[in-house]
């Protein structure tokens, strides 16, 4: 379905150079003028749209397993006597407070997926189809295409 706001540069009127975005946009210029700039709404877009969250989650599991590599290390120390208790007294340190920030990046993350789901859903679109990186950068083309119309329209 969101696919489909991209045809609108696609559909053509007969025998005219006008598009239905051209249209979209002359429509909009004349009954609502303070809808031409939605895109200032959506600054964040083009950003959004190179996020990849399946790297996202490779990087979460790639940072828990060095997280337990670490902790491991560190039960290992404690075992090695005064040698080790420098080592093993700054890894507890730094462990206490990787394992605060990593619970909090894992939360940061669930809470990211969640809100992915719900901007596919709010589109009609199925999150397990359509994900949150197919749907910003539809949105992306979409406001490009939309941009361009708009400025062709005002040539």
């Amino acid at each position: 379905m969101l696919d489909s706001l991209l045809e609108f540069g696609d559909i053509r009127a007969s025998n005219s150079e006008m598009t239905l975005m051209h249209y979209l946009c002359k429509v909009l210029a004349c009954k609502l003028p303070e809808l031409l700039d939605f895109h200032v709404d959506l600054v964040s877009l083009e950003s959004a749209s190179k996020i990849q969250l399946k790297y996202l989650a490779n990087e979460m599991q790639a940072i828990s397993k060095g997280l337990e590599r670490v902790e491991q290390e560190l039960v290992a120390s404690a075992n090695d006597g005064p040698v080790s208790e420098v080592f093993h007294n700054i890894s507890k340190v730094f462990m206490d407070s990787a394992e605060l920030e990593v619970r909090h990046l894992i939360n940061l993350y669930s809470q990211v997926g969640r809100n992915a789901d719900a901007l596919s859903l709010y589109f009609g679109e199925d999150p397990s189809r359509y994900p949150f990186e197919q749907v910003t950068q539809t949105l992306f083309n979409f406001v490009r295409l939309f941009r361009k119309a708009h400025e062709e329209n005002f040539k």
